[in-house]
This record gives C-alpha cells, structure tokens and sequence, in this order.
C-alpha cells in the first residue's frame, strides 16, 4: 500500500513499497520540483503560449507549481500529462502541496484533479490541462511541445520509460528548440537523448541530487 511521506520542506510525497521508491525527493518534494522543473525548465523556455507535455502526472505537483507560475507571470500554458496509474482519490485528498501554492492553491489543486481525463480544459487564468490516461511506452503520441517534463520512476525502477523508443517518441513531439528537463543524468539517458536528436547538458541538482538534465531538441 502506498504510504504517505513528509519530505525535509514539509511538503508530501508517496513511497511506493512495491517498487522501491518514492514519487519525489525525500530532501523536499516542492523544492525538488521548483528547482528542476520550473526554475531549470519553465523560467528557461521563452515561448508564449507554452505547450508543456510532462510524462508522469503522479501527484499534479508538476501541474499546480506550474499552473501557479503561469497565473502569476501571466503567461498562458496548455499542459498535457501522460499517466498509466493514476493515484486513488483517499491519497491525493490528504497533500498538503496547497500550502505551498499561495491563497489559491487548493482550488487550484482541486480544479485539477477533478478535471476530466483525456481532454484539454481551462482549470484558471491562462492554464489549460489535459491529463491522458495512458501508457507512454505504448500508446502514440501527438502534438508539438516547447516544454517537456520528464518526471517519470527512476530508470533503475522503470528501465522501459526511459529507452531509446520512448526518447524517439518524445523527439517526434518536441519542437526544434525545444527543451527537456529531468532529474536523471544516467549514462544511458544522456546516450539515448543525443541519439534522438537533442544537444544534453547537465546543471547542479536540488539538495539530495548533484546533478540535473536539461536537453535541447536540435
């Protein structure tokens, strides 16, 4: 059964008994996921609007941070994420990632785990959601994408999420200039990355992670 975990910032995670591994860094969840995702990810792209695709909606943490930044910057986002399992309703009702996202944070957090599957809709503001329910190493993919999120298990737990024929097929959704940001730097990564046409460049990581990853789609 997954258990639910105070990281070092206060904010929640999940650990996954069965795998191994928890769905964000013991060290902070909410700082790992500003850090890499938004400050090395988000801030970086210039393009307006953004289409983000992220692969792994897990908590919506990713969704509220972003969705949060978007409103406050004023800039608008239509963010696609990709989720095989999706959490059961008891668990995401006790995060506590609302204190963390401003006055408007649990509406915001509600907004998008009530929103429906499959279909891009407005949550607030400028930021619009689509969540698929799907298998990223299977299903095909559609869209051109100026942002993507990599934010899947670890390839040590999940080797499939993160071959070359998943990297292919992100490739084939990322615009060129596009970029892509995740906390891996395996050596595998990094190869199947540059074989599917990106330029790799590694940056210092969060606390509990020396370095991150960020991609450049040529």
């Amino acid at each position: 059964m997954n258990q639910l975990v105070t990281t070092s910032d206060g904010s929640h995670t999940i650990f996954v008994p069965e795998i191994n591994e928890h769905y964000h860094s013991i060290h902070g969840a909410v700082q790992e996921s500003e850090y890499i995702f938004l400050k090395n990810g988000f801030n970086f792209c210039k393009a307006d609007p953004i289409n983000i695709f992220e692969a792994g909606f897990g908590t919506g943490l990713n969704a509220l941070l972003t969705a949060v930044r978007c409103i406050k910057e004023k800039r608008e986002v239509f963010y696609t994420s990709i989720e095989k399992y999706p959490l059961a309703d008891d668990i995401i009702r006790v995060l506590n990632y609302h204190l963390f996202a401003g006055k408007e944070g649990q509406y915001i957090f509600d907004r998008i785990h009530e929103s429906e599957w499959n279909g891009m809709q407005n949550i607030c503001g400028n930021f619009n959601l689509r969540k698929i329910k799907g298998d990223l190493t299977s299903d095909h993919l559609t869209g051109c994408y100026d942002l993507i999120y990599f934010d899947a298990f670890g390839p040590d737990k999940q080797p499939e999420m993160w071959s070359r024929n998943v990297f292919t097929k992100i490739s084939g959704i990322t615009a060129k200039n596009g970029i892509l940001i995740t906390y891996s730097v395996k050596g595998d990564v990094k190869r199947n990355l540059k074989s599917c046409g990106f330029d790799v460049h590694i940056l210092p990581g969060p606390p509990g992670k020396r370095q991150i990853l960020r991609a450049i789609k040529k």
